[in-house]
């Protein structure tokens, strides 16, 4: 699969609130409310890798959840496969937020 050119990264994270473009990788940090929330939010996101086929770094600390997509097996650049896994990545969170307001 082909890197995509910084251009492409950059239109493309136009649609991916909170996420960047370092050390050659799509990341982001998420704060939730709970360890319970970001171990939610975590599950989602590995269930959605393991369909994909592409899994993201992950580091946990309490409530923050980081992020960070590259394809590895394609020499740790960034590809069409981290770009949609960053928009999944941000669809699950958005549906666990707005859940978590609906109990409110």
């Amino acid at each position: 699969m082909a890197g995509l050119t910084d251009e492409e990264i950059s239109a493309a994270l136009q649609s991916l609130p909170g996420w960047q473009y370092q050390d050659s990788a799509l990341c982001k940090t998420y704060y939730l409310n709970s360890f319970s929330d970001a171990i939610a939010l975590v599950n989602g996101a590995a269930e959605c890798a393991e369909e994909m086929g592409h899994h993201p770094d992950i580091d946990i600390r309490y409530n923050r959840v980081f992020f960070c997509a590259q394809t590895h097996d394609d020499g740790n650049i960034v590809t069409q496969r981290d770009i949609a896994l960053a928009g999944e990545i941000e669809r699950i969170y958005i549906s666990l937020t707005e859940a978590a307001a609906d109990m409110d």
